[in-house]
């Protein structure tokens, strides 16, 4: 089999860092001027924009000027001088990348005069600079190296006898980066990168002339504002700020592209590489996502891929209480396959079904739905993403016809107005956030509401013009009195309404939203926030100019998640805040491939394409190409399995990238259902937290061992290309292929490839998507079919999807989950930057250095109330379940609400949270559980047991240890 047929015949290539010669992005950014202008370099004529810098425009004419501050992701700064031109009539010898084209301007970019120049000021440079090229790091990729060579350097006459920074200590202090100030050059593109790509201002030079250095907070790397993008590394020019892995293992020698594989940001990365062994990952430059930036866990966070906890041989036992028997594959399916037709020849097909996962690639998330209603015969299969943005897909559909976001994230770059609602995109999707915070910087508007004060709240050169910090689960209050100020105030797009949108819906809404009990004065009471906040925020959204809306799970994790997406498209609609560039309604998923996960059918009322299991045409599609009969019943969503399973007639599932046990509500419900299970078949890295109750274990693998698509938050499917062996001996979609033929039913591919032609051949959004394509463009955005062969960057632009938008009405119905004596405070949970979902990923890196447990974030005055002190233990007791998580206290929470992650399974984070869910899709109510919290000093029951059934499980699973003999 040709494993890697796309990523070795395209997209693997020899590295080369510096790639001096194809460089064609320096300077001043590219002139969208209509205006051309025509000038001489170096006799040669070139013809240009208005605008465009000398360096830019020498490149173009195959010209290449030295440079050392200048690089293709930054404003041209002019501090190395290497790039100086001669201009005739001009006096002096500017720098070409600051100073733009000019009409008959005659340039000359190589004479004796420059040379001596450019000498000298590199002469400077190396003075101060050791001279251990044969045993740096970076010898052979330096830019400092190249210019040496580059401008005729042979001898440096002075320098080391005198004062110089040669022996200045490197800062060791980051986990994965070394910062050495002897061969710092003070170019200040670290310090740049950190300020216009990151955004986040950890970097300055300090002093002045010789005693100017770069300086990261006070001490060093690690105790300052720095988040780890990586784009100071990235911009470094020589070894001063260069990834360890480079240090330890030399120079990579070729790449391959791929794909990230965390949050729904969707970045494309270059893996580079010594053979099979990942040295780096470098965010691509030409990324449609990233634009060449990246965020810690991306940039670095890959060393789980080979971390020792992985299990790469298939395993079965016949009762959890049993130690696992190491298996081959082909006993491993043959048994699987067995269990899977006796619990369906004794309880009935709906007995069985299948959880995906949005960690997985859209193809292995077809051949697994494809396997659950072709094999087993039912539509019991269910996603991750029924537990994050179900409501996404529901709401949006309802609305305005497409269960997707509406825009391109560069998109931003054209809002005058946005509006984050229950998102924190600095620690959920942090390379959007940088994309975000520098539209912010050049002057667009913010409004933010969240019950917490995430980062972009108040942070360097960002400031939310509204902060609604509104009581946990009232949304829809807050959507609802926005409508009612947009409405009243004569603020809707009538013109726009009245064109596109359904005329009834829209005055049922309008006439529902202007009643009295929908106006901030009596809403903002429910919600805490003052009327004339939610006053000014809807009238700045309506009539601020391009308005968009980002919203994350902090919308769709609620009893009213459904609601609010609805309401959300309703405000898009009624201010025709949609269907252009700048605007739009955009969800920010967050995983890799949440979006593909649903797009594929990984639901049970839908095949690929949102296409309803009931529809005659679309079964009988079906059931030609997969030569099956097909049920038209909606299957099992995975509370509905969950409950079966306590109730008795639910009895296998196959559950692949999904740890359902630590990611799922009330986990001692979940675990029990699992109890009650004859058959758990788990397909992941690790023995996760579900694999602890499973009775087949199916080796999965990780990204770089892969072929396949990821679709990301704005509909882009990126390719995600194998870069080394699996250690396991195959792909996922692979295991489920072979699982399938030991089931009797063949899946023959031969490549992912053949599967994403398949689906291009039974779904129309995806008709154009190849392989192929995908080489050729890098990137898509569905719909791609023959009408947008290329893809779909915005939608809905002339119509909506379903023709007319529809508005709903969206009456507040408070949570049933209420403060009671009992339980006075609310819990709302959510992500940090450093850690992943479940963190089975990121807890096997060193961002543990970040993040090595949960904790929990209580206002002063509800400490104070409990006498708890930072650091103490609490127990957080819900009527759902307790643990014990360690405090931090914080005016980032408000009185009355405390906060928690749920990246660490011992944390129990899902213990106490309750089994409350939204009302059309059974997303769970994650960011409303009433609570209370005590000062404890030991762990709670449900850790304790934890810990030892944890133990007993890992041990059983190596059959080296000694500890194996464990007896629970």
């Amino acid at each position: 089999m040709d494993d890697i047929k796309y990523s070795n015949t395209h997209h693997q290539h020899e590295h080369s860092r510096t790639n001096y010669d194809d460089q064609l992005d320096y300077g001043t950014p590219a002139s969208n001027s209509d205006v051309q202008v025509t000038l001489m370099i170096d006799d040669r004529e070139i013809t240009v924009p208005e605008g465009t810098s000398i360096m830019r425009a020498s490149i173009m004419a195959g010209v290449n000027v030295p440079k050392l501050c200048a690089t293709d992701s930054l404003e041209p700064f002019g501090s190395c001088r290497l790039c100086v031109v001669e201009i005739e009539g001009r006096r002096g010898y500017p720098a070409s990348c600051t100073t733009p084209v000019a009409e008959g301007l005659k340039v000359h970019t190589q004479t004796p005069k420059l040379a001596d120049i450019r000498r000298g000021t590199m002469e400077l440079y190396i003075s101060d600079h050791p001279l251990d090229c044969l045993t740096c790091a970076t010898n052979g990729d330096c830019e400092l190296q190249d210019m040496a060579g580059a401008v005729g350097l042979r001898e440096v006459r002075y320098g080391y006898e005198g004062e110089n920074h040669l022996k200045a200590e490197k800062d060791e202090s980051n986990p994965y980066f070394t910062f050495d100030p002897s061969k710092c050059i003070v170019c200040s593109r670290c310090v740049r990168a950190c300020e216009e790509t990151q955004g986040t201002f950890a970097l300055t030079i300090s002093g002045r002339g010789f005693e100017s250095k770069v300086a990261a907070g006070v001490t060093d790397f690690m105790n300052s504002e720095c988040v780890s993008c990586g784009a100071c590394v990235q911009a470094c020019p020589t070894a001063t700020l260069i990834e360890k892995t480079v240090i330890d293992h030399g120079v990579p020698e070729h790449s391959v592209t791929t794909t990230c594989a965390y949050c729904g940001v969707g970045c494309s990365f270059d893996a580079e590489m010594k053979g099979e062994e990942v040295i780096r990952m470098v965010p691509n430059k030409n990324g449609g996502a990233n634009h060449g930036h990246s965020c810690v866990k991306g940039r670095f966070a890959w060393g789980y891929a080979t971390h020792k906890d992985r299990i790469t041989t298939p395993m079965i036992r016949k009762s959890i209480h049993d130690e696992w028997q190491q298996v081959s594959w082909d006993e491993a399916f043959s048994y699987a396959a067995s269990e899977i037709t006796r619990i369906q020849a004794k309880y009935g097909k709906a007995s069985v079904g299948g959880i995906t996962s949005s960690r997985c690639t859209n193809e292995e998330v077809y051949v697994v739905q494809k396997l659950v209603r072709a094999v087993f015969g039912v539509n019991n299969v269910d996603t991750c993403a029924r537990v994050c943005h179900s409501p996404t897909g529901y709401g949006l559909k309802q609305t305005i016809g497409e269960s997707a976001g509406t825009q391109t994230f560069d998109s931003v770059m054209q809002s005058d107005v946005i509006f984050v609602i229950g998102a924190n995109p600095t620690d959920g999707h942090p390379v959007f956030a940088s994309q975000m915070k520098r539209r912010l910087r050049e002057g667009a508007k913010l409004i933010i509401a969240d019950p917490r004060a995430i980062d972009l709240v108040n942070s360097p050169h960002v400031k939310a013009d509204y902060h609604l910090k509104l009581q946990p689960g009232t949304n829809v209050a807050l959507i609802s009195a926005i409508a009612h100020v947009i409405v009243t105030e004569g603020l809707v797009n009538e013109e726009f309404v009245k064109e596109r949108c359904e005329w009834d819906s829209f005055v049922e809404w309008r006439d529902f939203v202007a009643l009295p009990q929908n106006s901030p004065e009596v809403l903002g009471l429910a919600m805490g926030v003052p009327a004339e906040e939610l006053r000014a925020a809807a009238r700045l959204y309506a009539t601020g100019g391009n308005a968009a809306i980002y919203y994350g799970l902090g919308v769709t994790e609620h009893s009213q998640g459904s609601t609010m997406v609805m309401g959300i498209a309703n405000l898009a609609m009624a201010t025709a805040n949609i269907g252009r560039e700048g605007v739009g309604v955009n969800p920010l998923r967050g995983q890799n491939n949440v979006q593909g996960s649903c797009d594929m059918g990984s639901m049970p009322h839908e095949y690929p394409g949102y296409r309803h299991v009931s529809d005659v045409a679309t079964q009988a599609l079906f059931e030609s190409a997969w030569g099956r009969p097909l049920s038209n019943d909606p299957g099992l969503r995975i509370p509905n399995m969950l409950d079966n399973a306590i109730e008795g007639s639910f009895k296998a599932i196959y559950c692949v990238g999904e740890d359902i046990v630590q990611s799922d509500p009330n986990t001692q419900h979940v675990t029990h259902a699992l109890e009650n299970m004859e058959c758990v078949i788990v397909q992941d890295l690790f023995l996760n937290e579900t694999a602890m109750f499973a009775h087949v274990f199916f080796p999965g693998a990780s990204f770089l061992e892969k072929s396949g698509t990821f679709t990301n938050a704005e509909r882009r499917i990126s390719p995600v290309r194998r870069v080394m062996t699996p250690k396991n001996g195959m792909e996922d979609w692979e295991v489920t292929a072979k699982f399938s033929n030991a089931l009797g039913y063949p899946m023959e591919y031969k490549h992912a490839s053949e599967i994403m032609d398949e689906v291009a051949s039974l779904t129309p959004t995806f008709k154009g998507v190849s392989f192929q394509k995908l080489d050729e463009l890098g990137s898509i955005q569905w719909p791609c079919n023959d009408e947008m062969p290329t893809g779909t960057p915005t939608m809905h632009i002339d119509e909506f999807v379903r023709g007319k938008g529809k508005f709903f009405v969206t009456q507040y119905v408070a949570t049933t989950e209420k403060v009671t004596p009992k339980f006075p405070l609310i819990l709302t949970t959510g992500r940090i930057l450093s850690q992943y979902n479940v963190g089975a990923q990121t807890r096997r890196t060193k961002n543990v250095a970040w993040h090595s447990e949960d904790i929990v974030e209580i206002h002063p005055h509800d400490a104070a109330e409990r006498g708890v002190n930072e650091g103490d233990w609490v127990g957080i007791a819900s009527r759902a379940g307790e643990t014990v998580l360690r405090v931090k206290i914080t005016e980032r929470v408000q009185p009355g609400v405390i906060y928690t992650t749920f990246h660490h399974p011992e944390s129990g984070a899902n213990v106490i949270t309750t089994e409350n869910s939204d009302w059309a899709t059974n997303c769970p109510e994650f960011k409303v559980t009433a609570v209370q919290v005590t000062r404890v000093n030991q762990l709670s029951d449900w850790q304790q047991h934890y810990k030892t059934f944890s133990e007993a499980q890992l041990a059983f699973a190596d059959r080296d240890l000694e500890a194996a003999k464990i007896e629970l």
